[in-house]
């Protein structure tokens, strides 16, 4: 089996290979630092199953996963990510990954959702699976964050972290000005006027940690 691990840091992608090289005798392992090599490689071969960050330079790791799902739709994706799994994962599982798991999950929970999504699967952890289950079951009525496209629902919690516009168009390979314009979306979609009001916000809706 093959399994194609991308994110944009190394020491992440080493582990998370040595980790799963331990755990399943036989595979082998492909990395990607960004999306356009990820795409490069999947395009290149053949691969059983991806491991993919959230958080991406350039294109994210959900718009990504759509353009991966797109050309490759039988492709298990599970996406990898450090942010609080319930809206992300919602975002992801919507978009066809097979999987969500934030970074800070065991090795072997890491392991049981590869096994997972190798075997055709989809894998949530329990508490992601409470919720979900808790949001159909109330119907749960629909979040100001909602109506925000993928981009700008992590614009929005970079901002929340208390990172600048700079520090944001660093982390993304994106210039000031369409970080700028991002944020201005943000705002306006949800009504607000400062950043300290999306702070208040995302803090409240438990949208960073």
């Amino acid at each position: 089996m093959r399994i194609l691990i991308a994110d944009d840091h190394a020491v992440v992608r080493h582990g998370l290979t040595d980790i799963l090289g331990r755990a399943l005798p036989g595979a082998s392992f492909g990395e990607a630092g960004s999306g356009p090599q990820a795409l490069e490689s999947l395009r290149k071969g053949h691969w059983d199953a991806v491991v993919l960050d959230v958080t991406m330079p350039g294109r994210s790791g959900l718009e990504l996963l759509k353009d991966i799902k797109t050309a490759h739709p039988g492709l298990g994706v599970l996406m990898l990510s450090m942010h609080p799994e319930e809206e992300y994962a919602r975002r992801a599982l919507r978009a066809g990954a097979a999987g969500y798991l934030t970074k800070d999950s065991a090795s072997d929970e890491l392991v049981a959702a590869v096994r997972r999504v190798l075997d055709g699967g989809r894998y949530v952890s329990p508490s992601l699976a409470e919720a979900l289950a808790s949001d159909l079951q109330a119907g749960a009525a629909r979040a100001l964050h909602d109506q925000l496209t993928d981009r700008e629902y992590e614009i929005l919690c970079l901002i929340a972290s208390g990172k600048s516009v700079a520090q944001i168009g660093k982390e993304l390979s994106l210039g000031l000005k369409t970080i700028s314009t991002y944020r201005a979306r943000v705002l306006r979609k949800m009504n607000m006027r400062t950043d300290a009001d999306l702070i208040r916000y995302a803090v409240e809706n438990g949208l960073i940690t």
